[in-house]
């Protein structure tokens, strides 16, 4: 982007989307200018933004970067707590906002009402149909951070309704990937089973005994180490920093993997700090490690060390916090962190059967619509048929018309010849025999 960005500033941004994830920031102070730092190297430099999954994550981007610009706005956002924002108290300085920023919200918004209604639109153009319904509660929630009563301008209410609409679904992100993993492994469950199903006894009893081996051979790994605590923290200071544990620094280490300077971790760079712990229990090049698995498991590790650092909630951990919690007992947790498998299964035998019950369901759906359609081919066939045969019957009828056409005029034709000689016979020519009367 090549602009400086305040550090408090970056800090209001964060707090504004509650848990807005990975919004790049520099420290106020950083000339990005430097005689010593070309253009290109400041691109290569500057940390990258992070997608939050939202889908008006680019609309969510674009209002707070104009918004960052306007001075007014600036001081009210650095000055503003966490719950005046989040109730919506900031939307009304909005009003302050300089008329240039504010004619590119307004084009922003109607770029944004079209996105929708296009993708609406598409929606529906592919659900309906027999046997199909459009979801009308999942294409009004595309709706719910803009204001359609005024679509063509950007009002307070649109800044208000942007807020809440990022910090509820934020605040779901985690459990929606949590419920995502859940089914990816009723899905995987729910496939073993079915391949034992269609196995002998024989092959049967050799994939259970395979899939034990490899369930052993998974959980045989060194100790993790519970995350956030020192011998964790210490485990990165050596082998991700390489430097010598006696010397750890709390301090030091937070400010080596503070990424983007703002001084905070954020929920990217805490679980970057996890990367050493996990290649403890997954490696991609192992049958029977799941990377999907691995992910769960670094999720898991975030929420633990957020839930015991992280004291204001604001999905952030300030060097305060962090500081704070090094001290704590906790911080010297030497029991080993319990992986996936030592945990109890992600789902009930009850959920699995409902999973399986809507499988089947959704299958039987899908085997219904794809018989409808062959219908519906067939019958498409069997009346691109018939106008082939029509067709056809009309290009005969027309060659007929053409070979009449071409019949007529030849015999105009042969009738003219006869009529000529004849009048060359009455005229008195002696090569031509007159007609008898």
């Amino acid at each position: 982007m090549g602009m400086v960005r305040g550090k408090a500033l970056s800090n209001c941004v964060l707090v504004l989307l509650s848990l807005w994830l990975c919004i790049y920031s520099l420290p106020i102070g950083v000339d990005q200018s430097s005689e010593n730092t070309s253009p290109k190297e400041d691109e290569l430099n500057a940390p990258q933004t992070a997608d939050t999954g939202l889908h008006y994550d680019r609309y969510l981007r674009e209002v707070i970067e104009y918004l960052e610009k306007d001075p007014h706005f600036r001081e009210k956002l650095k000055n503003a707590n966490i719950d005046d924002i989040k109730q919506g108290k900031l939307a009304k300085e909005l009003d302050f906002v300089h008329n240039n920023l504010r004619s590119k919200l307004d084009e922003l918004k109607r770029e944004e009402m079209n996105r929708l209604r296009m993708l609406i639109k598409a929606k529906h153009d592919i659900e309906t149909g027999d046997g199909w319904k459009v979801d009308y509660q999942a294409v009004l929630k595309q709706f719910e951070h803009l204001n359609q009563d005024n679509p063509h301008s950007f009002e307070p209410d649109d800044l208000d309704r942007l807020i809440k609409s990022a910090t509820k679904d934020l605040e779901h992100f985690d459990k929606d990937r949590h419920d995502e993993y859940k089914r990816y492994e009723m899905m995987k469950e729910h496939e073993r089973r079915e391949k034992l199903k269609a196995m002998s006894e024989e092959e049967r009893k050799k994939e259970e005994e395979r899939y034990e081996e490899m369930r052993k051979k998974h959980a045989d790994h060194a100790k993790v180490n519970h995350p956030g605590s020192e011998d964790q923290l210490k485990e990165v200071w050596q082998e991700s920093d390489g430097l010598d544990p006696s010397d750890f620094d709390p301090k030091t280490f937070f400010k080596m993997h503070d990424n983007n300077g703002d001084g905070f971790f954020d929920e990217n760079e805490l679980e970057a700090l996890f990367t050493k712990e996990l290649e403890k229990v997954y490696n991609p090049k192992n049958e029977e490690d799941d990377m999907v698995a691995m992910e769960e498991e670094r999720l898991r590790m975030r929420e633990h060390v957020m839930t015991e650092v992280d004291t204001n909630k604001d999905r952030l951990v300030s060097l305060e916090e962090f500081l704070a919690a090094m001290k704590r007992p906790e911080s010297q947790q030497k029991e080993e962190w319990e992986t996936l498998e030592q945990q109890k299964s992600p789902f009930t035998e009850e959920e699995l059967t409902a999973y399986e019950q809507q499988l089947a369901q959704e299958g039987k759906m899908i085997m219904e619509r794809a018989a409808a359609l062959q219908k519906q081919r067939e019958e498409l066939q069997k009346q691109q048929e018939a106008l082939n045969a029509q067709k056809n019957d009309i290009q005969q009828a027309m060659d007929e018309l053409e070979r009449r056409k071409a019949q007529s005029k030849n015999d105009v034709k042969e009738s003219g010849a006869t009529g000529a000689a004849g009048e060359q016979a009455l005229n008195g020519h002696p090569s031509q025999t007159p007609p008898v009367l």
